[in-house]
């Protein structure tokens, strides 16, 4: 496989992701890292691409959509969805055999269902999570991390808001 491929997401104490189609939660320093994990290339001629369901899409702010200097990829069961600035997939694999030579890294981003087929995929290099030290009222989950990524690698440490955020790297 040419590209790594991971899934990146912030998660509470009990792996809530959200709440409403919305992040429960709102830390600058966790923006800061996703922004970096998700734009950091080796090749400067490269980019990332970013793979997310439609309701993931929708619910970005649209002055912060497409994000910005990352290839945005968005999918959709409907095959007359748009999503301006972004390509629309109708699969997982389809928006993965997408990605060119000049792709370096694909970031999962979200939803809960893509979170749930993602983590599962057998081309999955690691999970990136922000583990946030709190309980909020979720009602979508991360899923069960598997076991093969065995390997957890701690990447940094914030606080704001009198909260713990613990970056980490889950690999196999």
């Amino acid at each position: 496989m040419k590209h790594k491929i991971y899934v990146i997401a912030g998660v509470d104490k009990n792996f809530g992701i959200g709440k409403n189609n919305d992040l429960p939660w709102h830390f600058s320093k966790d923006m800061e890292f996703f922004k970096k994990t998700t734009i950091k290339t080796q090749d400067p001629k490269k980019k990332n691409m970013l793979v997310m369901g439609s309701t993931t899409w929708e619910s970005i702010p649209k002055k912060y959509r497409p994000f910005k200097d990352r290839e945005n990829a968005v999918l959709a069961w409907d095959p007359d969805y748009k999503a301006e600035g972004a390509k629309v997939f109708g699969s997982i694999d389809e928006a993965l055999d997408s990605a060119g030579d000049d792709i370096e890294k694909i970031f999962f981003i979200g939803g809960g269902m893509v979170y749930r087929e993602s983590v599962k995929h057998p081309k999955l290099t690691g999970i990136y999570l922000t583990h946030i030290d709190r309980e909020y009222d979720c009602d979508t989950f991360f899923p069960e991390i598997p076991e093969k990524f065995n390997k957890k690698e701690k990447i940094g440490e914030e606080h704001e808001k009198g909260i713990k955020l613990e970056f980490l790297l889950y690999t196999i």
